[in-house]
């Protein structure tokens, strides 16, 4: 039994021990279990959706910074010109320099003196207009910043309540997990456990004695580093939104793996899924990603022979489960330019982790997409 079907008992027990509840259902397990993996299916596409617009928000903040810096030059230089201005205009006003060019040029002596003033005058006149057109230049470019910093400071703030509405989604979905846990008998508990546990047995048989997954293959230095870091996450516990270091949820797990291994990768697993090269599933090396359900809103690090490392949902922990605990969509590979070794050595796993009975599902639905052509 999976340590999330373990909490779900206590509950239960707890529960039943305060007072009988109201019962009254009548559902076969599958019913139930489909029920149950349902909610947990919305709550990852809602934590999904949460860290896609908490990837937005960062990007906004630093697009405001970048600006407001921007601004803050843009405003020194046009202070500086106008400075520059204002000296021009006291010179001429006060007579600093004496004659202006322009009075010296016609009291000139002789025609070499008045070319020798013209050209002074005209010198000047360029300086002056030079002042003016970077003075104007610079109002515009001040102008435009502010425009662009006003802006940014709006998206920021319109993607801070995008954020928060995604926070109390997932946290709304997450209650009703819990709702329907806590209303389940202990007999129900235990059917539950056993029918995820056969289901995800049943799904991973077929899927070996298909040949789809090919042969076994080395990773890349990278891979291996990658597999290294998610093989040391082992037990730690899924939160949702959490990259690390203490707690994971999917694409946190993945993304902060490949990110150890000096790959930057994109955070969620729906763009993961869209910007990284696919890969086909008898294709597969240790380190590529693993994508799951039509929607990409679940991903595991692949370690070979058929398993991944996976945060495998809310009340779970880390850990290594079969390929097909949940249904495929595909595989991505974040280093599709780099060459295998020619040995590698897998990190060792716990030895709790070594056979991994895979009842630990994140998601469930009737059939896998086929992925044979991907």
């Amino acid at each position: 039994m999976s340590r999330q079907v373990l909490r779900a008992a206590c509950i239960a027990a707890v529960l039943l021990t305060a007072g009988p509840l109201p019962h009254a259902r009548a559902e076969p397990v599958g019913v139930l279990l489909n029920r149950l993996q349902g909610l947990y299916q919305k709550a990852e596409e809602a934590a999904e959706a949460y860290n896609a617009a908490e990837v937005a928000l960062k990007a906004r903040q630093e697009e405001e910074r970048r600006v407001t810096a921007e601004l803050g030059r843009a405003r020194t230089a046009l202070g500086a010109e106008k400075a520059t201005a204002g000296r021009l205009a006291r010179e001429q006003y006060q007579g600093a320099r004496g004659f202006s060019p322009y009075v010296r040029m016609l009291l000139a002596d002789d025609p070499q003196s008045a070319l020798d003033q013209r050209r002074l005058a005209a010198r000047e006149g360029a300086r002056q207009a030079g002042v003016l057109a970077r003075m104007t230049e610079g109002a515009h470019k001040a102008d435009a910043l502010a425009t662009a910093a006003r802006k940014a400071l709006d998206d920021q703030r319109a993607l801070a309540g995008e954020m928060e509405r995604r926070k109390d989604e997932v946290g709304g979905q997450l209650k009703e997990v819990e709702r329907m846990l806590a209303a389940l008998t202990p007999e129900e508990v235990s059917q539950l456990g056993a029918q995820e546990a056969k289901n995800t047995a049943g799904a991973q048989r077929a899927l070996l004695e298909s040949g789809r997954l090919g042969t076994a293959r080395t990773p890349t230095a990278a891979g291996g580093e990658a597999l290294t870091y998610a093989t040391a996450q082992l037990g730690k516990p899924y939160v949702w939104g959490a990259e690390g270091p203490g707690s994971f949820d999917c694409s946190g797990l993945t993304s902060q793996a490949w990110a150890h291994a000096g790959r930057s990768i994109p955070r969620t697993s729906q763009e993961q899924w869209a910007r990284l090269p696919k890969v086909p599933l008898d294709q597969l090396r240790p380190g590529d990603l693993v994508v799951y359900f039509p929607k990409a809103t679940h991903v595991a690090l692949y370690i070979g022979e058929g398993k991944v490392i996976q945060a495998p949902r809310p009340g779970a922990k880390v850990k290594v489960s079969p390929i097909a605990a949940n249904p495929l969509l595909g595989a991505v590979r974040p280093d599709a330019d780099a060459t295998p070794l020619e040995t590698f050595t897998p990190p060792p796993l716990p030895e709790e982790e070594a056979g991994t009975a895979g009842d630990d599902t994140g998601y469930s639905e009737a059939e896998a997409p086929d992925t044979s052509a991907r």
